[in-house]
């Protein structure tokens, strides 16, 4: 094997291949342009666009540019350039919901279309930085960058109540026997896959690494995810859907946004959404998408009673809407619910959405704060419910509801103490338009369908509506600006949750492990 020296800590790192050694040489402004441009390549593998081989362009290519850095400070700011464009243009669609009230909102714009991507790219930053600051070379670097960005994708899912969204695991969506990957390891362990095998080529630009075990690497990498892409396909074949007798009919009334409604508006959307579910299937469970009806049917025995005028016998309305709660000591919260309504009228189960949107529906530290209102509540903030859980309706298998962005968290959107026989997502995506933002969110409902191992029903305001199997597979759509429903057999539940369920992040902790214990390995016979 060809010896090699370390990495050099105070200079540009020798490369071989000719592109790696312009990317090397860069500096300043050049290399921060040219790690901008390969984050939005890497934005480019992602939904919708989905073109995941570009990231065995823009991995390695970032990897070269950090060869060239002169510090640890220097890799850093590479990495955080890499990470802004790749959350700008991926996160750009954040910035849409500012303009349903712009007048009330423009000062927020520079904020919501860079503020999130400036604290996301720090991640990044961090872990070009650390990788630098290792010396580390050959086949161990390789694997120590594909642990550091796992660790920093995982970090910034929980910190301030979590962001994970635009995970590299989601590149896979639209190949779907890879995203069965998801099922055993979860869309954090195939994000982790994905990065060790982009990065190999980086290899091909080392003069320190002999030509076998480069090429190895790059081919090694590519065969892992054809073996994974076969292993999936397998498992797709061998489980097709599979429907209940249970029908679910999916509402997408195509309101839009109503901040402020007046009388007239909240009654005409009452209407049009009791106008969409009439005549439903004998038994259907009708579900209705976020905020349909701005208003508070709870307290309404005339809204209460004319919803379960249009529920079918045997069957539910699952209502999305704001629901008023006072305390024992008078103290009066606001929550973002669903309820389940019979056909007699009665509201016989609950659930008060937990994980809330930072300044969407609450603002965090307040006392910062205290001039600015949630944008989509304005001076009423919503109050979380408690967390998970499961509904078991008589005759309806075993459902867990999620509202909106609680979707996006893996491993945290079943009540694993009573785990549902399937998921039950009322959103509202209309506040981004015709953006990336609703087909990032309706790829990421399905790479949860697959990591639990239970059918979706998602209906959103204005699309994309869905029902999804516990494959990932789409059974049935109702696209973007389409005023319709959409009534499917609701799909069964696989016989037994997979691996990823019963061990959430687990497997990606285990793998981390495995890592951790090859770089030192790599580090001394690569």
């Amino acid at each position: 094997m060809t010896a090699a020296a370390p990495l050099a800590l105070d200079g540009p790192a020798p490369v071989a291949f000719p592109v790696a050694a312009r990317l090397a040489a860069l500096a300043g402004w050049r290399r921060h342009a040219a790690a901008a441009g390969f984050g939005v390549l890497a934005t480019l593998a992602l939904p919708p666009a989905q073109a995941a081989p570009l990231l065995w362009i823009a991995f390695p290519a970032l990897l070269w540019l950090v060869d060239g850095c002169r510090s640890t400070r220097s890799a850093f700011w590479t990495g955080w350039w890499f990470g802004l464009a790749h959350h700008l243009f991926g996160l750009y669609w954040i910035a849409g919901a500012l303009f349903v009230d712009i007048a009330s909102f423009w000062w927020a714009l520079p904020l919501a279309a860079g503020g999130l991507p400036v604290v996301l790219a720090v991640f990044v930053g961090a872990g070009t930085a650390l990788l630098h600051r290792s010396g580390l070379r050959g086949p161990a670097r390789v694997l120590a960058f594909a642990g550091l960005w796992a660790v920093g994708e995982w970090v910034r899912g929980v910190v301030f109540t979590g962001f994970p969204w635009n995970l590299i695991g989601y590149a896979w969506t639209a190949w779907l026997p890879v995203v069965q990957t998801a099922a055993w390891v979860g869309v954090h362990g195939l994000g982790l896959l994905t990065v060790l095998a982009a990065s190999a080529p980086w290899l091909l630009g080392r003069p320190d690494v002999s030509r076998r075990i480069a090429v190895g690497a790059t081919v090694a990498g590519i065969g892992l995810f054809v073996a994974l892409a076969a292993a999936g396909a397998v498992r797709l074949a061998v489980n097709p859907t599979v429907p209940t007798e249970r029908t679910v009919r999916i509402v997408q009334p195509n309101t839009g946004n109503l901040l402020s409604p007046t009388r007239d508006q909240v009654v005409d959307a009452f209407r049009r959404v009791l106008r969409l579910q009439a005549d439903p299937p004998p038994g259907a469970v009708i579900v209705w998408p976020e905020t349909a009806v701005p208003a508070l049917i709870d307290r309404d025995p005339e809204a209460l009673r004319l919803v379960g005028s249009v529920t079918p016998k045997g069957g539910y309305t699952v209502a999305a809407t704001p629901r008023v709660v006072t305390d024992a000591d008078g103290r009066r919260r606001i929550h973002n619910s669903v309820l389940a309504v019979d056909p007699e009228g009665r509201v016989v189960e609950t659930y008060d959405k937990a994980h809330l949107v930072p300044f969407g529906e609450y603002v965090p530290f307040r006392w910062l704060f205290p001039g600015i209102a949630a944008v989509a509540t304005g001076p009423d903030e919503f109050s979380p419910g408690p967390g998970p859980r499961t509904w078991r309706l008589p005759g309806v298998p075993a459902v867990g509801p999620l509202i909106c962005y609680e979707v996006i968290f893996p491993a945290a959107v079943v009540d694993r103490a009573d785990r549902p026989e399937w998921l039950l997502n009322a959103t509202n995506d209309s506040w981004y338009g015709r953006t990336a933002g609703p087909h990032q969110h309706f790829a990421i409902t399905r790479m949860r369908a697959v990591e639990e191992g239970v059918p979706v029903v998602r209906a959103a305001l204005t699309g994309i509506s869905g029902v999804i199997d516990p494959l990932g597979r789409v059974v049935a759509r109702l696209g973007l600006d389409a005023e319709g429903v959409v009534d499917a057999p609701l799909p069964r539940p696989l016989d037994g949750p997979p691996l990823q369920a019963r061990a959430g992040h687990l497997g990606l902790v285990v793998m981390l492990m495995i890592l951790a214990l090859c770089v030192p390995i790599t580090r001394h016979r690569c």
